[in-house]
């Protein structure tokens, strides 16, 4: 069906439903607000009374069924807007992020290099982030148009609202049994508010101890209409970010520099020929009369060098020897945050009918630019074309050797390097509520459609650069005199548009069935049907440009479902919950996924609980037929696991032993079938004593048929060993080493068809704890604590069972930031009349620097050190733990005033060489440590 008709028809269905019905208690926003305001943050509410039936029943997440009793037999974390006012956090990003339970594959929005460059995504339980559903008041989301690595595709955090938030809840369990695909780690639910009345307002500035950064938020949130009395009620809120860059330069040694020689380590800047990497200085060596032949004579710059490099010697006479100018381009063009400006509006109307209906419609826009600046692009470059060995021809003006050839290191410091990323979210939902007969039913339109300007620029054309060498166009000698035309021919732009849809029609029934020993059970049923669809323009079409990778991501595809849920009280203190889900994907097949759930209360103080669910994640578009993706590994024969019978072929040359640009690309497959998931969880919530309670939640979860990308090194040592390509793979090939141009070839490119894999499992533990003071002289004091230990995490690759907790694999899924074995945060707060202060120490673990899915061993994986040994003390990035303040002083009913400080220590981050999404330190975990103190001054009316 298409897309409209299938919009058109739900329209019909939606609207036909809205005559002669009556009140829905599920989900009533009435008791949604009464219950985020009670609820302690981040709660596992206590068991609930015995009289609990009389009061107003939710709908929790995991669950299709409204009930009074909140706790159920799925661990469920509640953010509320009170918790998240007392964070500090001013976006869904950082408010989800800081959940404990976020691991491995997460993404930071400090994370600008990766393919999902200009978004934040969160992983539960580590699996990465498209084995975690993000739902806004229980409904689905349209994905980024831009997907992780080229493969997964997730919702973006940065551009969903958090001035209209009402709470978040984080469901730490599989729940495809209710909400299908992609439900496999857990759930997060951004819950709106139902209605609001009056104004309300938020301005804030801030700024970093030790410069950049400068922060500018602000929101607005207005509402008329009382249900009760007018039957309506509309509200809108409008909320604004800003951020300033931060250039790295502005931290401290050695997170500012590539050269580590200080701390016993390399030095890493750019400018030795012998290293292939050139600096903004050219270097060039003479060549002889004749074209390709091996330089005759020692390196010189091409002229003085200039503020920020640096003249450098390599002793010795004859080639391979000289001077050249170093460049710490960490230090010139680094950055620790990029600028970024967020701004939204969402309006929402609700009316109610009747005592028996209600409806409402709600619209939203938000849109998200990040301008990122990058380290201009090198001369030498081995894919998609060799340009390692390139020479400047006689006669041309930048060659200072009459008659002769010219080798050339150069980096294009006149042409900027950047990405500029420009999303567009826009969302309209239509949703009706009511009661017919004995039953309560939901009806409900979502449209969401995302579009996205994406431009990178600064790469070089490989045509334009032969063409400028060949004409002598481009002046490497004195930069300066290029003209914007001149530098445009030789790195025109890459701008690509893109967008996804998700447009879904959802329609649930619930109702009482018969009396059981412990109440009334419930029965709940509901259908689906959804259209989604995706578009990310290629790349890098054509290999045009050097170094970049490509991708190119298509797909479109109707999906329906239906679910049922029965819910038991067996008895008093035993309830059981049994769910299923049956979904149809075209071209994928059918999937069921079971779930049941116990909870037994065996003291009115404690209550264990423990589930049982099959999940499944359908094959996304960017694992479809259609769909490819292609990036770059920094990697040496040798390092590949060339035999020596090949190293010996090239007389050990740099050819062979020397890291160089290979390229791995994997291609969609339509023979892919579902990952499926078994997992089950068992907890305990107890309250002792009514000032405190807590909960202790156990899950283990399996992920079978794990969609990867067919193992390059299985190729790459077949090839090294017999000289042929296996079947399904394909390879594409280096120029010939110079110095043994008969040698056999080194790979460039390896690709294949993404696999289904074997296993992964990943166990753990999760507390949250609470505990709520008050004394006489009105002081009330709240502590909180939120942790999670993972126990395991260890796939099967090809056979070999490799594990990952507590080091920094898995090294490609989660950008070298790896797997910390525990997470972990610590708030106390302090209300005393109009003055609140809350305090919050965050912490996670160590992690060995090793990368079993990169290297196949459990050795160290740092090399960065003195004699090739580890950088970092016992190869070992350690735990980082900072704390933020957070307060407020409320001088009348209308006017607040806030301010908060980050980093309260100035904690630095710790030492990470491996991490290849940041210079030398971890910005998944440890952001806070290069961003430094940071303060925040703000005021709050409400009239």
């Amino acid at each position: 069906m298409k897309r409209n008709k299938l919009a058109l028809s739900l329209a019909a269905v939606l609207l036909a439903s809205v005559p002669g019905a009556v009140l829905a208690q599920s989900a009533a926003p009435q008791a949604q607000q009464s219950t985020a305001q009670t609820q302690p943050a981040q709660s596992n509410q206590p068991p609930a009374p015995s009289n609990a039936q009389q009061l107003q029943t939710i709908t929790v997440t995991g669950s299709a069924l409204p009930r009074v009793d909140t706790e159920t037999p799925s661990p469920v974390t509640v953010i509320t807007a009170q918790d998240i006012a007392r964070s500090g956090f001013t976006n869904v990003s950082d408010v989800v992020r800081a959940v404990s339970a976020d691991n491995s594959g997460t993404i930071p929005p400090s994370f600008y290099a990766g393919f999902a460059t200009g978004s934040s995504g969160v992983a539960l339980r580590g699996l990465t982030v498209n084995s975690t559903l993000v739902l806004v008041d229980g409904k689905r989301a349209a994905s980024y148009p831009l997907v992780d690595d080229g493969i997964r595709s997730f919702v973006d955090l940065n551009t969903l609202p958090l001035a209209a938030v009402e709470r978040i809840e984080v469901l730490k369990d599989g729940a495809s049994s209710i909400y299908g695909s992609d439900a496999i780690a857990g759930v997060v639910n951004i819950i709106l508010k139902p209605s609001f009345q009056g104004v309300e307002g938020t301005a804030e500035v801030g700024n970093s101890q030790h410069g950049g950064g400068f922060h500018k938020h602000a929101s607005l949130v207005g509402g008329i209409g009382d249900l009760n009395t007018d039957h309506y009620n509309a509200y809108f809120s409008a909320e604004w970010e800003q951020d300033q860059a931060i250039p790295l330069k502005d931290r401290s040694y050695p997170f500012n520099s590539t050269n580590l020689t200080a701390i016993g380590g390399p030095d890493l800047r750019v400018g030795n020929p012998l290293n292939t990497n050139g600096s903004s200085v050219g270097t060039v060596a003479p060549a002889g009369p004749t074209p390709g032949a091996p330089a005759t004579g020692p390196f010189q710059p091409l002229g003085p060098c200039t503020p920020g490099t640096q003249l450098e010697t390599v002793p010795g006479t004859g080639p391979n020897t000289g001077t050249y100018c170093a460049q710490d381009t960490a230090y010139q063009y680094g950055h620790v945050q990029q600028y970024s400006n967020k701004d939204g509006l969402y309006g929402r109307f609700t009316y109610k009918f009747s005592d028996t209906t209600k409806a409402y419609a709600s619209l939203s826009y938000y849109q998200s630019v990040v301008h990122e600046l990058g380290t201009p692009n090198q001369i030498q470059s081995s894919v998609p074309n060799n340009t390692d060995t390139i020479q400047l021809p006689p006669g041309n003006p930048s060659n200072p050797f009459p008659g002769q050839y010219a080798y050339i290191n150069y980096l294009f410091g006149d042409i900027p390097s950047g990405t500029n990323v420009d999303t567009h979210n826009l969302r309209a939902v239509l949703d009706v509520t009511g009661e017919w007969g004995d039953w309560n039913y939901e009806a409900s339109m979502v449209g969401n459609h995302i579009w996205m300007g994406y431009e990178n620029l600064g790469f070089i054309s490989y045509q334009g650069l032969l063409n400028a060498i060949a004409n002598g166009t481009y002046n490497f000698a004195n930069p300066s005199l290029n003209s914007a035309a001149v530098r445009n021919a030789v790195s025109p732009p890459d701008i690509a548009q893109n967008h996804s849809d998700m447009d879904v029609f959802d329609f649930s029934v619930n109702r009482q069935l018969f009396d059981l020993p412990g109440g009334p059970s419930g029965f709940a049923a509901g259908v689906q049907f959804r259209h989604e669809g995706q578009l990310q323009e290629e790349l890098n079409p054509g290999g045009i440009y050097q170094g970049l990778g490509d991708t190119f991501i298509t797909g479109s595809r109707n999906v329906s479902g239906v679910y049922t849920e029965f819910d038991a009280p067996l008895l008093e203190s035993l309830e059981a919950d049994v769910s299923g889900r049956f979904d149809h994907y075209p071209r994928v097949g059918n999937n069921f996924s079971p779930k049941v759930g116990l909870k037994w209360k065996p003291l009115d103080w404690v209550a264990l609980r423990a589930t049982y669910s099959k999940g499944f994640r359908a094959p996304q578009f960017g694992e479809s037929a259609g769909s490819f993706s292609a990036g770059f590994v920094s990697s040496s024969v040798e390092g590949q696991g060339a035999p020596a019978s090949f190293l010996d072929a090239h007389g050990n040359s740099n050819y062979v032993t020397v890291p160089y640009a290979l390229e791995e690309g994997s291609s969609g497959n339509p023979n892919l079938k579902p990952e499926k998931s078994q997992s089950f969880t068992f907890g305990v919530v107890v309250q002792p004593l009514s000032w405190l309670n807590a909960s202790l939640d156990y899950y283990n979860i399996r992920k079978s048929n794990v969609i990867v990308p067919a193992d390059p090194g299985v190729a790459l040592l077949n090839y090294y060993q017999t000289g042929t390509v296996l079947p399904g793979y394909t390879m594409r090939f280096d120029t010939p080493d110079p110095l043994h141009p008969t040698a056999p070839l080194r790979p460039i490119f390896v690709g294949a068809d993404y696999i289904n894999g074997n296993w992964l499992k990943t166990t753990g533990l999760d507390l949250d704890l609470q505990a709520h003071f008050q004394f006489s002289n009105g002081i009330q004091y709240i502590s909180e604590v939120q942790a999670t230990q993972i126990f395991q995490w260890k796939e099967d690759v090809a056979g070999e069972v490799e594990s990952y907790v507590g080091t920094q694999g898995p090294y490609n899924l989660s950008s070298g930031a790896g797997t910390p074995r525990t997470r972990g945060n610590w708030a106390n707060t302090i209300v005393w009349g109009p003055l609140s202060l809350t305090a919050t120490i965050y912490f996670t673990s160590k992690e060995f620097e090793s990368a079993e899915d990169v290297t196949g061993t459990t050795a160290c994986f740092d090399a960065l050190g003195p004699n090739g040994g580890p950088l970092a003390p016992n190869c070992t990035m350690a735990s980082f733990t900072y704390g933020n303040l957070v307060g407020s002083y409320r001088l009348n009913k209308h006017i607040t005033f806030t301010a908060s400080v980050d980093n309260v220590t100035d904690r630095k981050p710790p030492l990470d060489p491996l991490n290849y999404a940041a210079n030398f330190y971890n910005p998944t975990y440890d952001y806070a440590g290069i961003i430094g103190r940071f303060w925040n001054i703000g005021v709050k009316f409400d009239l």
